[in-house]
């Protein structure tokens, strides 16, 4: 999925390899899973999933592109994309 494809508050789940953009939102009730949306919430803060935060999609993993790896500000992080959901953000 390229960059125009991309709405504004577009799920970081979307994103392909190699898009990055700013967070503008993150939002649990997004991403129904095996955690409570608060809590799901409150570790995507905890590691650095915060508005205002630059965020570029490195690589993702070979079987349904899951999990994938995000490198946000300075620190690389791996998730699920079911997670990722949770995730808004303004590509460039």
């Amino acid at each position: 999925m390229s960059n125009a494809d991309l709405d504004a508050g577009t799920p970081l789940s979307l994103a392909s390899v190699g898009l990055s953009g700013v967070i503008v939102r993150v939002d649990g009730t997004r991403a129904p899973g095996m955690l409570e949306p608060e809590e799901l919430e409150r570790r995507l803060l905890e590691m650095g999933f915060v508005e205002g935060a630059r965020v570029r999609v490195l690589h993702q993993g070979l079987l349904g592109g899951d999990p994938i790896a995000v490198k946000v500000d300075d620190m690389r992080v791996a998730l699920r994309r079911s997670e990722a959901r949770a995730i808004e953000v303004n590509f460039d």
